[in-house]
C-alpha cells in the first residue's frame, strides 16, 4: 500500500473492522463493520459477503462513470458470439424502442457495436458521424446523443 501511494496510485482499503491498520494507510478507507462471524474463525460469512458487496458497488459505479451503461443497461458490448448477438439485438430494440429487424439492421451498420447502433437510431446519424461523436464524448452515449441532437 505504501509503495502504491509512493508511485502515485490511489489507494483504497476495504476492511471489516473500524479503525483498521490498512484503512489508516489508505487514502480511502471503506470499513464495513459486520460484527463477529456466526462461526468463530470463519471469514467467508458476513465479512466476506459485505466486502464482496462493496466491491460490486464500486465496479458498478465505475462502469456507469466510464459510460459503459445507458439507462441502467450495459451497452458497451460487441456481439462476438451468438449469445451476445441475441443480447445486443434485444438491448438495442428495448432502448431504442424499435423492432427486432430495425435493431438488427442498426447493429449491422454499427459493425456489432450496441453503443454505436443506439446513437445512430437516436440521431439518424451515419456510422461515421456517430462514431466521431462517440469518440468526442469519450464513449459516453448520453453525451454523444446530446451532441448530435
Amino acid at each position: 500500500m505504501n509503495h502504491a501511494r509512493a508511485v502515485g496510485a490511489l489507494t483504497v482499503a476495504i476492511a471489516s473492522n473500524a479503525s483498521s491498520e490498512i484503512g489508516a494507510v489508505a487514502e480511502i478507507a471503506i470499513e464495513v463493520v459486520t460484527g463477529p462471524e456466526f462461526i468463530s474463525g470463519s471469514t467467508r460469512l458476513k465479512s466476506g459477503t459485505a466486502q464482496k458487496l462493496v466491491v460490486n458497488m464500486l465496479t458498478t459505479l465505475s462502469m456507469i462513470k466510464l459510460g459503459k451503461t445507458y439507462r441502467g443497461v450495459m451497452v458497451d458490448l460487441l456481439a462476438t458470439n451468438e449469445k451476445l448477438h441475441a443480447r445486443s439485438i434485444r438491448t438495442v430494440s428495448q432502448l431504442a424502442g424499435v423492432g427486432i429487424d430495425e435493431a438488427s439492421a442498426a447493429l449491422k451498420g454499427a459493425e456489432g457495436s450496441v453503443k454505436l447502433a443506439l446513437l445512430m437510431l437516436a440521431t439518424d446519424a451515419s456510422p461515421q458521424t456517430a462514431a466521431s461523436a462517440l469518440d468526442g464524448a469519450d464513449g459516453i452515449l448520453r453525451d454523444a446523443i446530446s451532441a448530435l441532437a
